[in-house]
């Protein structure tokens, strides 16, 4: 058996008819139809590779986790941030591990960079910021 690479992205929409397979594709500026002589188990076949597609997609996206850094605080053993969320992460000493939402950069900078990390959480972070408890498997 020899396997081919192809790429089937610009196709938008098959269908059979009188023994021809019928694409139309997605030519950037304008669309296209094509009809190929081919059996219907052809449009079977691609319909069904559709379909698994599709199941795949929908499959639920695994995050990376947040990449955290040790501190040196009797509040927490480390800390993390997450530009693109905007999310901090917190793991405090008694093993919770919470997230906090829409924190800006300069918040995380400081607090990171602060004397007391402890001082600084329960004066900037706790209290103003959406938070949930991650629970890890």
């Amino acid at each position: 058996m020899k396997l081919s690479k192809i790429d089937l992205s610009s196709v938008i929409a098959i269908a059979h008819s009188d023994g021809y397979l019928q694409l139309l594709l997605d030519r950037g500026e304008e669309l296209e139809f094509l009809e190929v002589p081919a059996p219907v188990e052809a449009y079977e076949g691609l319909q069904h590779l559709s379909d698994i597609v599709a199941e795949t997609a929908t499959l639920p996206i695994v995050e990376e986790p947040i990449a955290m850094l040790p501190v040196s605080s009797s509040m927490a053993i480390a800390v993390g941030y997450d530009e693109c969320d905007r999310t901090l992460q917190v793991e405090f000493q008694n093993g919770a591990v919470y997230q906090y939402s829409e924190v800006e950069a300069e918040t995380w900078e400081d607090l990171h960079t602060a004397d007391s990390i402890g001082e600084f959480f329960n004066q900037e972070i706790k209290g103003r910021y959406e938070s949930e408890r991650i629970d890890y498997i």
